[in-house]
Protein backbone atom coordinates (compact mmCIF):
# COMPACT_ATOMS: atom_id res chain seq x y z
CA UNK A 1 0.00 0.00 0.00
CA UNK A 2 1.17 3.31 -0.73
CA UNK A 3 1.04 6.36 1.93
CA UNK A 4 1.16 9.67 1.02
CA UNK A 5 4.33 11.40 2.13
CA UNK A 6 4.95 13.32 5.08
CA UNK A 7 4.95 17.87 4.57
CA UNK A 8 3.31 20.71 5.00
CA UNK A 9 0.57 19.76 2.56
CA UNK A 10 -0.56 16.81 4.11
CA UNK A 11 -1.36 18.79 7.12
CA UNK A 12 -3.15 21.31 5.29
CA UNK A 13 -5.01 18.60 3.38
CA UNK A 14 -7.53 17.09 5.51
CA UNK A 15 -5.50 13.63 5.81
CA UNK A 16 -6.86 11.28 9.09
CA UNK A 17 -3.73 11.18 11.55
CA UNK A 18 -4.00 8.27 14.07
CA UNK A 19 -5.19 9.93 17.10
CA UNK A 20 -1.79 8.89 19.34
CA UNK A 21 -0.06 10.96 17.01
CA UNK A 22 0.11 15.12 17.95
CA UNK A 23 0.11 16.83 15.31
CA UNK A 24 -0.71 21.16 14.12
CA UNK A 25 -0.73 22.61 11.10
CA UNK A 26 2.63 25.30 11.63
CA UNK A 27 2.85 28.65 11.26
CA UNK A 28 5.65 30.53 9.95
CA UNK A 29 7.67 31.40 12.68
CA UNK A 30 10.35 34.14 12.29
CA UNK A 31 13.98 31.99 12.54
CA UNK A 32 15.82 32.23 15.90
CA UNK A 33 17.99 29.45 15.94
CA UNK A 34 20.83 28.22 13.61
CA UNK A 35 21.62 24.72 13.83
CA UNK A 36 24.82 22.67 13.26
CA UNK A 37 23.72 19.24 12.62
CA UNK A 38 20.62 18.08 11.03
CA UNK A 39 20.92 14.18 12.72
CA UNK A 40 18.66 12.08 15.33
CA UNK A 41 20.00 13.90 18.39
CA UNK A 42 19.64 17.29 18.07
CA UNK A 43 16.08 16.70 16.32
CA UNK A 44 15.29 14.76 18.66
CA UNK A 45 16.56 17.03 21.45
CA UNK A 46 16.57 20.08 21.18
CA UNK A 47 14.06 20.84 18.46
CA UNK A 48 11.74 18.80 20.44
CA UNK A 49 12.08 20.98 22.71
CA UNK A 50 12.08 24.67 20.51
CA UNK A 51 8.86 22.51 19.44
CA UNK A 52 7.11 22.50 22.91
CA UNK A 53 7.59 25.73 23.50
CA UNK A 54 6.39 26.75 20.34
CA UNK A 55 3.19 24.96 21.26
CA UNK A 56 3.00 26.93 24.31
CA UNK A 57 3.48 30.15 22.83
CA UNK A 58 6.62 30.47 24.66
CA UNK A 59 9.38 30.97 22.25
CA UNK A 60 7.36 31.80 18.60
CA UNK A 61 10.88 30.93 16.96
CA UNK A 62 11.66 28.66 14.36
CA UNK A 63 15.18 26.62 13.70
CA UNK A 64 17.34 26.91 10.33
CA UNK A 65 19.50 24.16 10.37
CA UNK A 66 23.08 23.85 8.47
CA UNK A 67 24.24 20.67 7.14
CA UNK A 68 28.16 20.28 8.71
CA UNK A 69 29.50 17.81 6.13
CA UNK A 70 28.60 17.45 2.50
CA UNK A 71 26.84 14.61 2.68
CA UNK A 72 23.22 15.09 5.24
CA UNK A 73 19.74 15.36 5.51
CA UNK A 74 19.12 19.01 4.37
CA UNK A 75 17.40 18.06 1.34
CA UNK A 76 15.53 15.24 2.67
CA UNK A 77 14.17 18.25 5.16
CA UNK A 78 13.66 20.43 2.83
CA UNK A 79 11.49 17.94 0.81
CA UNK A 80 9.05 17.47 4.37
CA UNK A 81 8.96 21.12 5.19
CA UNK A 82 11.25 20.39 7.90
CA UNK A 83 8.38 17.96 9.34
CA UNK A 84 9.34 14.99 10.93
CA UNK A 85 8.01 12.32 13.66
CA UNK A 86 9.28 11.60 16.63
CA UNK A 87 8.84 8.44 18.97
CA UNK A 88 9.42 8.91 22.82
CA UNK A 89 9.30 5.55 24.47
CA UNK A 90 10.09 4.26 27.77
CA UNK A 91 9.04 4.13 31.54
CA UNK A 92 8.17 6.90 33.28
CA UNK A 93 6.63 6.40 36.50
CA UNK A 94 6.22 2.84 36.28
CA UNK A 95 4.49 2.57 33.36
CA UNK A 96 5.47 2.13 29.86
CA UNK A 97 4.93 5.31 27.44
CA UNK A 98 4.97 5.55 23.96
CA UNK A 99 4.14 9.80 22.69
CA UNK A 100 3.95 10.40 18.68
CA UNK A 101 4.21 13.55 17.68
CA UNK A 102 4.96 15.28 14.45
CA UNK A 103 7.51 18.27 15.01
CA UNK A 104 7.13 21.46 13.38
CA UNK A 105 10.12 23.62 14.94
CA UNK A 106 12.57 23.34 11.72
CA UNK A 107 11.92 26.03 8.97
CA UNK A 108 14.11 24.47 6.58
CA UNK A 109 17.52 22.70 6.28
CA UNK A 110 21.27 24.70 4.37
CA UNK A 111 23.83 22.41 2.66
CA UNK A 112 26.38 25.25 3.10
CA UNK A 113 28.19 23.14 0.68
CA UNK A 114 25.90 23.50 -2.35
CA UNK A 115 24.43 26.97 -1.12
CA UNK A 116 27.03 28.74 0.48
CA UNK A 117 25.68 32.17 0.05
CA UNK A 118 22.36 31.16 1.27
CA UNK A 119 24.57 30.35 4.61
CA UNK A 120 26.40 33.02 4.90
CA UNK A 121 23.25 35.08 4.68
CA UNK A 122 21.57 33.75 7.85
CA UNK A 123 24.29 35.99 9.85
CA UNK A 124 22.14 39.09 8.73
CA UNK A 125 19.36 38.01 9.80
CA UNK A 126 18.11 40.49 13.34
CA UNK A 127 15.72 37.42 14.63
CA UNK A 128 18.63 34.93 14.84
CA UNK A 129 19.68 34.76 18.51
CA UNK A 130 20.45 31.41 19.49
CA UNK A 131 23.21 29.01 17.91
CA UNK A 132 23.36 24.83 18.45
CA UNK A 133 25.49 22.38 17.56
CA UNK A 134 26.51 18.32 17.48
CA UNK A 135 29.05 18.04 15.06
CA UNK A 136 30.54 15.26 17.05
CA UNK A 137 33.66 14.89 20.11
CA UNK A 138 36.37 15.75 17.36
CA UNK A 139 33.77 18.87 15.48
CA UNK A 140 35.08 21.25 18.25
CA UNK A 141 38.84 21.48 17.14
CA UNK A 142 41.12 24.63 15.71
CA UNK A 143 41.87 23.81 11.87
CA UNK A 144 45.06 25.23 10.89
CA UNK A 145 43.81 23.93 7.05
CA UNK A 146 40.91 26.30 6.91
CA UNK A 147 41.39 29.44 5.05
CA UNK A 148 38.83 32.28 5.15
CA UNK A 149 38.13 32.38 1.64
CA UNK A 150 37.07 28.38 1.83
CA UNK A 151 33.12 28.39 0.77
CA UNK A 152 32.84 26.53 3.40
CA UNK A 153 35.79 25.92 5.07
CA UNK A 154 35.70 22.04 6.13
CA UNK A 155 35.78 22.52 10.48
CA UNK A 156 32.99 23.48 12.70
CA UNK A 157 34.73 26.46 14.05
CA UNK A 158 36.02 27.50 10.51
CA UNK A 159 32.33 28.11 9.62
CA UNK A 160 31.34 29.54 12.73
CA UNK A 161 34.11 32.38 12.49
CA UNK A 162 33.10 32.92 9.00
CA UNK A 163 29.32 33.18 10.04
CA UNK A 164 29.95 35.42 12.89
CA UNK A 165 32.30 37.34 11.01
CA UNK A 166 29.81 38.24 8.69
CA UNK A 167 27.63 39.20 11.23
CA UNK A 168 29.86 41.81 12.95
CA UNK A 169 30.49 43.17 9.87
CA UNK A 170 26.89 43.20 8.81
CA UNK A 171 25.49 45.17 11.90
CA UNK A 172 28.68 47.48 12.06
CA UNK A 173 30.01 45.46 15.50
CA UNK A 174 26.73 46.29 17.60
CA UNK A 175 26.76 44.35 20.77
CA UNK A 176 23.28 43.60 21.37
CA UNK A 177 23.66 41.42 18.04
CA UNK A 178 25.68 38.57 19.48
CA UNK A 179 24.73 35.03 20.07
CA UNK A 180 24.09 32.62 22.78
CA UNK A 181 25.95 29.67 21.97
CA UNK A 182 24.85 25.98 22.78
CA UNK A 183 27.13 23.29 21.82
CA UNK A 184 25.49 19.87 22.79
CA UNK A 185 28.90 17.93 21.84
CA UNK A 186 30.30 15.33 24.63
CA UNK A 187 33.46 17.04 25.60
CA UNK A 188 33.81 18.71 28.49
CA UNK A 189 33.77 22.17 29.00
CA UNK A 190 32.44 22.51 25.14
CA UNK A 191 31.13 26.13 24.90
CA UNK A 192 34.51 27.34 26.37
CA UNK A 193 36.57 24.90 24.09
CA UNK A 194 34.28 26.29 21.05
CA UNK A 195 35.16 30.11 21.82
CA UNK A 196 38.97 28.80 21.97
CA UNK A 197 39.02 27.52 18.74
CA UNK A 198 36.91 30.48 17.08
CA UNK A 199 39.35 33.40 18.50
CA UNK A 200 41.98 30.62 17.46
CA UNK A 201 40.61 30.89 14.21
CA UNK A 202 40.30 34.29 13.88
CA UNK A 203 44.06 35.12 14.56
CA UNK A 204 45.06 32.54 12.06
CA UNK A 205 43.10 34.62 9.45
CA UNK A 206 44.69 37.30 10.81
CA UNK A 207 40.73 39.29 11.11
CA UNK A 208 40.46 42.75 12.57
CA UNK A 209 41.13 42.49 16.26
CA UNK A 210 37.73 44.43 17.18
CA UNK A 211 36.13 41.29 15.98
CA UNK A 212 38.06 39.53 18.24
CA UNK A 213 36.98 41.94 21.17
CA UNK A 214 33.21 41.34 19.80
CA UNK A 215 33.62 37.48 19.60
CA UNK A 216 34.38 38.30 23.56
CA UNK A 217 32.16 40.80 24.53
CA UNK A 218 28.71 40.40 22.55
CA UNK A 219 28.74 36.10 22.46
CA UNK A 220 27.69 33.82 25.50
CA UNK A 221 29.42 30.62 24.64
CA UNK A 222 28.05 28.37 27.33
CA UNK A 223 29.32 24.91 28.51
CA UNK A 224 26.34 22.79 28.34
CA UNK A 225 25.72 19.09 29.58
CA UNK A 226 23.27 16.91 27.21
CA UNK A 227 21.49 13.84 28.45
CA UNK A 228 18.77 11.57 26.58
CA UNK A 229 19.50 8.70 24.65
CA UNK A 230 17.81 9.43 20.59
CA UNK A 231 18.12 5.74 19.26
CA UNK A 232 16.94 7.54 15.62
CA UNK A 233 15.52 6.27 12.73
CA UNK A 234 13.96 2.88 13.56
CA UNK A 235 15.28 0.84 10.87
CA UNK A 236 14.00 -2.59 11.97
CA UNK A 237 10.21 -1.46 12.84
CA UNK A 238 10.17 1.63 9.87
CA UNK A 239 7.33 -0.49 7.60
CA UNK A 240 4.88 -1.47 10.31
CA UNK A 241 5.51 2.26 12.18
CA UNK A 242 5.00 3.66 9.11
CA UNK A 243 1.92 1.24 8.22
CA UNK A 244 0.74 2.48 11.77
CA UNK A 245 1.30 6.34 11.27
CA UNK A 246 -0.49 6.19 8.03
CA UNK A 247 1.94 8.13 5.95
CA UNK A 248 5.61 7.98 4.77
CA UNK A 249 8.17 9.97 6.83
CA UNK A 250 11.54 9.14 5.73
CA UNK A 251 12.53 11.07 8.76
CA UNK A 252 10.99 9.50 11.75
CA UNK A 253 13.34 9.61 15.00
CA UNK A 254 12.67 7.91 18.08
CA UNK A 255 14.26 8.55 21.43
CA UNK A 256 13.51 7.62 25.02
CA UNK A 257 11.63 9.98 26.90
CA UNK A 258 13.79 11.15 29.90
CA UNK A 259 15.74 14.19 29.17
CA UNK A 260 17.75 16.50 30.65
CA UNK A 261 19.77 19.63 29.91
CA UNK A 262 22.20 21.74 32.08
CA UNK A 263 23.15 25.11 30.27
CA UNK A 264 26.64 27.06 32.38
CA UNK A 265 26.87 30.71 31.74
CA UNK A 266 29.12 31.92 34.05
CA UNK A 267 29.42 35.79 34.35
CA UNK A 268 26.28 36.47 33.21
CA UNK A 269 22.31 36.86 33.82
CA UNK A 270 20.78 33.75 34.86
CA UNK A 271 17.12 34.72 35.27
CA UNK A 272 17.52 36.71 31.69
CA UNK A 273 19.06 34.13 29.67
CA UNK A 274 15.93 31.18 31.09
CA UNK A 275 13.53 34.03 30.12
CA UNK A 276 15.17 34.35 26.69
CA UNK A 277 14.85 30.88 26.33
CA UNK A 278 12.32 29.56 28.83
CA UNK A 279 12.91 25.82 28.72
CA UNK A 280 11.75 25.34 32.61
CA UNK A 281 8.75 27.13 32.13
CA UNK A 282 7.36 25.24 29.31
CA UNK A 283 7.81 22.38 32.32
CA UNK A 284 11.43 20.88 30.27
CA UNK A 285 14.26 19.41 32.24
CA UNK A 286 16.49 22.58 31.55
CA UNK A 287 18.63 23.81 34.74
CA UNK A 288 20.47 27.29 33.52
CA UNK A 289 23.50 27.38 36.24
CA UNK A 290 26.47 29.41 36.56
CA UNK A 291 27.87 25.87 37.44
CA UNK A 292 27.23 22.62 35.81
CA UNK A 293 29.79 20.36 38.00
CA UNK A 294 27.46 18.90 40.41
CA UNK A 295 25.39 18.21 37.21
CA UNK A 296 28.24 16.43 35.68
CA UNK A 297 29.06 14.60 38.51
CA UNK A 298 25.36 12.91 38.99
CA UNK A 299 25.19 11.92 35.30
CA UNK A 300 28.78 10.83 35.38
CA UNK A 301 28.88 9.07 38.49
CA UNK A 302 25.36 7.96 38.78
CA UNK A 303 24.68 6.87 35.20
CA UNK A 304 27.79 6.17 33.54
CA UNK A 305 29.37 4.93 36.74
CA UNK A 306 26.01 2.34 37.03
CA UNK A 307 26.69 1.28 33.37
CA UNK A 308 30.69 0.88 34.39
CA UNK A 309 30.17 -1.01 37.77
CA UNK A 310 27.43 -3.86 36.25
CA UNK A 311 28.36 -4.63 32.66
CA UNK A 312 31.58 -6.43 33.29
CA UNK A 313 30.25 -8.49 35.84
CA UNK A 314 27.17 -9.01 34.38
CA UNK A 315 28.67 -9.84 31.11
CA UNK A 316 30.82 -12.35 33.02
CA UNK A 317 27.56 -13.74 34.48
CA UNK A 318 25.90 -14.80 31.67
CA UNK A 319 23.96 -11.49 30.72
CA UNK A 320 24.15 -9.70 26.79
CA UNK A 321 22.23 -6.48 27.74
CA UNK A 322 21.49 -3.84 30.24
CA UNK A 323 17.84 -5.11 30.40
CA UNK A 324 18.79 -8.59 30.94
CA UNK A 325 20.48 -7.14 33.80
CA UNK A 326 17.57 -5.19 35.48
CA UNK A 327 15.50 -8.37 34.80
CA UNK A 328 18.06 -10.47 37.16
CA UNK A 329 16.96 -9.49 40.35
CA UNK A 330 20.82 -9.91 42.08
CA UNK A 331 22.52 -7.93 39.51
CA UNK A 332 19.40 -5.15 39.63
CA UNK A 333 19.93 -5.19 43.16
CA UNK A 334 23.92 -5.10 43.29
CA UNK A 335 23.67 -1.91 40.92
CA UNK A 336 20.69 0.06 42.77
CA UNK A 337 22.61 -0.63 46.15
CA UNK A 338 26.29 0.97 44.84
CA UNK A 339 23.78 3.37 43.59
CA UNK A 340 21.91 4.52 46.52
CA UNK A 341 24.45 2.87 49.54
CA UNK A 342 27.86 4.16 47.60
CA UNK A 343 27.54 6.61 44.68
CA UNK A 344 24.90 9.04 46.17
CA UNK A 345 26.68 9.91 49.46
CA UNK A 346 29.76 11.28 47.35
CA UNK A 347 27.58 13.58 45.75
CA UNK A 348 27.07 16.92 47.17
CA UNK A 349 23.20 17.87 45.54
CA UNK A 350 20.38 17.39 47.90
CA UNK A 351 19.53 13.76 48.41
CA UNK A 352 16.21 13.82 47.21
CA UNK A 353 17.02 15.11 43.83
CA UNK A 354 19.93 12.41 43.28
CA UNK A 355 17.83 9.72 44.26
CA UNK A 356 14.75 10.96 41.59
CA UNK A 357 17.67 10.83 39.24
CA UNK A 358 18.60 7.31 40.74
CA UNK A 359 15.26 6.27 40.22
CA UNK A 360 15.13 7.54 36.59
CA UNK A 361 18.28 6.31 35.31
CA UNK A 362 16.72 2.48 36.87
CA UNK A 363 13.70 3.62 34.78
CA UNK A 364 15.85 4.34 31.89
CA UNK A 365 17.72 0.87 31.60
CA UNK A 366 14.85 -1.13 32.07
CA UNK A 367 13.64 0.23 28.83
CA UNK A 368 11.64 -1.88 26.80
CA UNK A 369 12.12 -0.24 23.70
CA UNK A 370 16.32 -0.23 23.91
CA UNK A 371 18.88 -2.98 23.39
CA UNK A 372 21.73 -1.56 25.16
CA UNK A 373 24.52 -4.57 24.76
CA UNK A 374 26.76 -4.77 27.17
CA UNK A 375 30.21 -5.57 25.08
CA UNK A 376 29.38 -1.82 23.23
CA UNK A 377 29.27 -0.58 26.97
CA UNK A 378 32.25 -2.68 27.53
CA UNK A 379 34.76 -0.44 24.99
CA UNK A 380 37.56 1.21 26.60
CA UNK A 381 36.39 0.22 30.48
CA UNK A 382 39.75 1.42 32.09
CA UNK A 383 39.34 4.87 31.38
CA UNK A 384 35.61 4.59 31.92
CA UNK A 385 36.61 2.90 35.33
CA UNK A 386 38.52 5.91 36.13
CA UNK A 387 36.56 8.77 34.98
CA UNK A 388 33.17 7.31 36.27
CA UNK A 389 34.08 5.16 39.31
CA UNK A 390 37.27 5.90 40.69
CA UNK A 391 36.39 9.73 42.01
CA UNK A 392 33.62 7.67 43.60
CA UNK A 393 35.70 5.12 45.57
CA UNK A 394 38.26 8.13 46.79
CA UNK A 395 35.43 10.29 48.41
CA UNK A 396 33.75 7.46 50.32
CA UNK A 397 36.17 6.34 51.45
CA UNK A 398 37.51 9.71 52.51
CA UNK A 399 34.02 10.56 53.94
CA UNK A 400 33.19 7.18 55.64
CA UNK A 401 36.88 6.07 56.52
CA UNK A 402 36.07 2.55 54.75
CA UNK A 403 36.06 1.26 51.14
CA UNK A 404 32.58 0.97 49.14
CA UNK A 405 32.62 -2.72 48.67
CA UNK A 406 30.17 -2.69 45.15
CA UNK A 407 32.45 -0.31 43.58
CA UNK A 408 35.54 -2.24 44.61
CA UNK A 409 34.30 -5.08 43.33
CA UNK A 410 33.48 -3.21 39.63
CA UNK A 411 37.59 -3.29 39.52
CA UNK A 412 38.19 -6.81 40.43
CA UNK A 413 35.01 -7.61 37.61
CA UNK A 414 36.81 -5.50 35.14
CA UNK A 415 40.25 -7.43 35.76
CA UNK A 416 38.63 -10.94 35.27
CA UNK A 417 37.16 -9.85 32.07
CA UNK A 418 40.05 -8.34 30.93
CA UNK A 419 41.35 -11.84 31.47
CA UNK A 420 42.58 -13.08 27.94
CA UNK A 421 46.56 -14.24 26.41
CA UNK A 422 45.80 -13.16 23.00
CA UNK A 423 45.54 -9.69 21.14
CA UNK A 424 44.05 -10.21 17.60
CA UNK A 425 42.30 -7.60 15.47
CA UNK A 426 43.07 -5.19 18.05
CA UNK A 427 41.52 -6.68 20.56
CA UNK A 428 42.37 -9.01 23.70
CA UNK A 429 40.52 -12.33 23.48
CA UNK A 430 38.88 -12.92 26.27
CA UNK A 431 36.55 -16.33 27.26
CA UNK A 432 33.20 -16.53 28.37
CA UNK A 433 32.64 -20.37 29.01
CA UNK A 434 33.90 -21.81 25.54
CA UNK A 435 32.95 -18.85 23.66
CA UNK A 436 35.20 -15.97 22.37
CA UNK A 437 34.59 -12.03 23.11
CA UNK A 438 36.62 -9.32 22.12
CA UNK A 439 37.99 -6.76 24.72
CA UNK A 440 38.27 -3.40 23.07
CA UNK A 441 40.74 -0.82 24.74
CA UNK A 442 44.04 1.04 24.28
CA UNK A 443 46.60 -1.05 23.36
CA UNK A 444 48.96 -0.24 26.43
CA UNK A 445 46.02 -1.65 28.69
CA UNK A 446 45.84 -4.62 26.95
CA UNK A 447 49.28 -5.68 26.54
CA UNK A 448 49.25 -4.62 30.39
CA UNK A 449 46.57 -7.44 31.32
CA UNK A 450 48.02 -10.18 28.83
CA UNK A 451 50.93 -10.01 30.59
CA UNK A 452 49.56 -10.05 33.71
CA UNK A 453 46.72 -12.70 33.08
CA UNK A 454 50.11 -14.87 31.45
CA UNK A 455 51.82 -14.86 34.55
CA UNK A 456 48.91 -15.48 37.02
CA UNK A 457 48.56 -18.63 39.57
CA UNK A 458 45.39 -19.24 40.95
CA UNK A 459 45.63 -18.50 44.69
CA UNK A 460 45.33 -15.57 47.37
CA UNK A 461 48.60 -15.13 46.73
CA UNK A 462 48.37 -14.64 43.18
CA UNK A 463 45.00 -12.68 43.05
CA UNK A 464 47.38 -9.66 45.05
CA UNK A 465 50.67 -10.09 42.99
CA UNK A 466 48.07 -9.70 40.01
CA UNK A 467 45.97 -6.84 41.54
CA UNK A 468 48.79 -5.33 42.57
CA UNK A 469 50.99 -5.02 39.22
CA UNK A 470 47.49 -3.89 37.52
CA UNK A 471 46.79 -1.04 40.11
CA UNK A 472 50.46 0.11 39.96
CA UNK A 473 50.11 1.17 36.25
CA UNK A 474 49.78 5.13 36.78
CA UNK A 475 50.10 5.71 32.87
CA UNK A 476 46.18 3.82 33.02
CA UNK A 477 44.52 4.81 35.90
CA UNK A 478 46.50 8.37 36.54
CA UNK A 479 47.78 7.18 39.63
CA UNK A 480 49.21 4.27 41.68
CA UNK A 481 45.75 3.02 42.99
CA UNK A 482 47.85 0.59 45.59
CA UNK A 483 48.21 3.84 47.52
CA UNK A 484 44.48 3.97 48.34
CA UNK A 485 44.16 2.36 51.79
CA UNK A 486 43.34 -1.00 52.30
CA UNK A 487 42.13 -1.18 48.03
CA UNK A 488 44.98 -3.70 46.40
CA UNK A 489 43.55 -6.64 48.96
CA UNK A 490 39.84 -5.77 48.70
CA UNK A 491 40.23 -5.89 44.99
CA UNK A 492 42.06 -9.28 45.33
CA UNK A 493 40.13 -10.51 47.28
CA UNK A 494 37.16 -10.35 44.67
CA UNK A 495 39.31 -11.40 41.84
CA UNK A 496 40.43 -14.65 43.95
CA UNK A 497 36.72 -15.22 44.29
CA UNK A 498 35.16 -15.03 40.92
CA UNK A 499 37.82 -17.21 39.68
CA UNK A 500 37.46 -19.40 42.19
CA UNK A 501 33.76 -19.90 42.82
CA UNK A 502 32.31 -17.79 40.07
CA UNK A 503 31.02 -14.22 39.42
CA UNK A 504 27.83 -14.85 40.86
CA UNK A 505 28.69 -15.94 44.47
CA UNK A 506 31.20 -13.60 44.32
CA UNK A 507 28.68 -10.46 43.45
CA UNK A 508 26.33 -12.01 46.16
CA UNK A 509 29.00 -11.51 48.58
CA UNK A 510 30.01 -8.27 47.81
CA UNK A 511 26.22 -7.07 47.63
CA UNK A 512 25.39 -8.57 50.87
Amino acid sequence: MAFPALNAALLKSGHQFPADVAWAVGKKLPEKVLQFGEGNFLRGFVDWMIHRLNTMGLFNGSVVVVQPIAQGLAEKLNEQDGLYTLLLRGIQNGKVVEEKEIISAVSRGINPYADFAGYLQTAENPDLRVIVSNTTEAGIAFSAADKQTDAPPASFPGKLTLLLHKRFTHFKGDVKKGFILLPCELIERNGDNLKKAVLQTAQHWNLEPAFAAWVEQANIFCNTLVDRIVTGYPRDEATQITEKLGYQDALIDTAEVFHFWAIEATGTDMKKLSEEVPFAKAGLDVVWTDNMTPYRNRKVRILNGAHTMTVLAAYLAGKNTVRECMDDPLISSYMQNGISAEIIPTLDLPKQELEAFAAAVSERFANPFIQHYLLSISLNSTSKYKARILASVQEYAKRKGKLPARLTFALAALIVFYRGTEIRDAALIGHRDSAEYKIQDDLPALEMFKAAWSRFENSPAGADKLVHGVLANSAIWGTDLNTIPGFTRAVAGHVHAIVSRGVVPAMQAANA
